[in-house]
């Protein structure tokens, strides 16, 4: 975390390729801290937002904020403006749906 940012709901991320992170930005209307390395963007979101969620492909929703198989660590893209990390993970998730053609959730058919 960036010095001065608490975390106290814990930190997960969602990693996006570095292309669709780009899309996703602007569609935001408020974003936390994002890391980047050279392929992906990591989003900071709360602790357990993958809770009855299917993030859509090709996002992966790290547990713990552990970047999985990256050799070094991802540098800061962009700074929350308050004092926690977060990106609401709603919106994004949201955005991403959108972005990757995905039927969110809650709006997919339940069959009996």
């Amino acid at each position: 975390m960036p010095d001065g940012m608490t975390a106290p709901l814990g930190c997960d991320a969602v990693a996006v390729p570095a292309l669709l992170g780009q899309q996703v930005l602007p569609r935001l209307p408020r974003v936390g801290c994002v890391y980047a390395d050279e392929t992906h963007w990591w989003w900071i979101v709360p602790s357990d937002s993958d809770y009855a969620l299917e993030w859509p492909a090709p996002a992966r929703y790290a547990t713990g904020a552990i970047v999985p198989g990256s050799t070094s660590l991802p540098a800061l893209l962009h700074r929350s403006d308050g004092t926690v990390p977060y990106t609401p993970p709603i919106p994004l998730y949201l955005a991403l749906c959108r972005l990757t053609n995905t039927t969110p959730t809650w709006s997919r058919t339940v069959s009996a």
